[in-house]
C-alpha cells in the first residue's frame, strides 16, 4: 500500500532528523512508532501525509509517487486517502460538534449520494464512539477525552484508507488514553483502515501489529 524509500530530512536548527529511512506498509496493517521527543516522529507522519516533503527519497502510495503531485493533487490525495489525528484535537470552537465532524465533507465536490453515504457513516461513527449525544454542543463544553473522540470521527468521515495518529493519547489522562488506544485498534480491525500511530505510550504501542522505534533517523524493530 505504502512504501518509503531512502527518506532523508534535515532542518537548519535540528540537523538530520530522518536519514535513508525505509518502510513498507501493507493494507490493513497497524504500526506504532516510538522514539524520544525530537526524533522525527511527527516529521515522518507529515511526509507520509503530504504535509511536508523530504530532502531526498520517495514516498510511493499504491504504486504512485506522491512527491510528483502538484499542490491541488496533494490536497486531493490527503482528502481521499488520509485521516489525521493529532495530540491536540484542533476542533473549531465556533462550530458545533456535528458541524466539526462533517466539515471535511465540504472540502471537495461530491455527488449528493456520496455526501449522504458519508454523512450517514459519520452518524454511525458518533454512535459507535459514544458521542452521538454531543452533536449540538460546542468544543468548549465537552471533556478532553470526548474532544479526541470527535477528532477521530472527523478524521474518518471521508472513509480514508490510511489513518495517521500523531500522539493521539498524549493529552489524555490514563483512563481516556486507554479507551482511545482500544478504539483505534478496534477501528483498524473492524473497518480495515491501515493505521500508523506515533506515541510515547507503551500501552498504545503494544496494541499495534508492529512496533517500530525511530533511532538515529531510521526505523528499527
Amino acid at each position: 500500500m505504502l512504501k518509503l524509500e531512502n527518506i532523508s530530512k534535515s532542518f537548519p536548527q535540528r540537523g538530520i532528523v530522518l536519514e535513508n529511512l525505509n518502510l513498507e506498509i501493507i493494507e490493513g496493517d497497524s504500526i506504532s512508532v516510538t522514539g524520544p521527543s525530537g526524533s522525527g516522529k511527527s516529521t515522518l507522519m507529515n511526509i507520509i501525509g503530504s504535509l511536508d516533503r523530504p530532502d531526498s527519497g520517495d514516498v510511493i502510495f499504491r504504486d504512485k509517487s506522491i512527491l510528483s503531485l502538484n499542490a491541488d493533487e496533494s490536497a486531493l490525495y490527503r482528502n481521499r486517502n488520509i485521516g489525521f489525528v493529532f495530540q491536540d484535537h484542533l476542533l473549531l470552537p465556533y462550530l458545533s460538534i456535528k458541524e466539526n465532524i462533517i466539515l471535511p465533507l465540504f472540502a471537495t465536490p461530491m455527488l449528493k449520494v456520496e455526501f449522504t453515504e458519508k454523512y450517514d457513516f459519520a452518524m454511525f461513527l458518533m454512535e459507535r464512539m459514544g458521542i452521538s449525544d454531543l452533536g449540538t454542543k460546542y468544543p468548549g463544553n465537552i471533556s478532553g477525552g470526548e474532544a479526541q473522540r470527535v477528532a477521530l470521527v472527523r478524521a474518518l468521515v471521508n472513509k480514508p484508507s490510511l489513518l495517521l495518529a500523531d500522539e493521539p493519547t498524549g493529552s489524555l489522562d490514563t483512563g481516556n488514553a486507554s479507551r482511545m488506544a482500544l478504539l483505534l485498534k478496534e477501528l483498524n480491525r473492524e473497518l480495515g483502515i491501515t493505521l500508523i500511530v506515533t506515541t510515547h505510550s507503551e500501552n498504545l504501542a503494544s496494541r499495534m501489529n508492529r512496533h517500530l522505534k525511530l533511532e538515529n533517523g531510521k526505523l528499527v524493530n
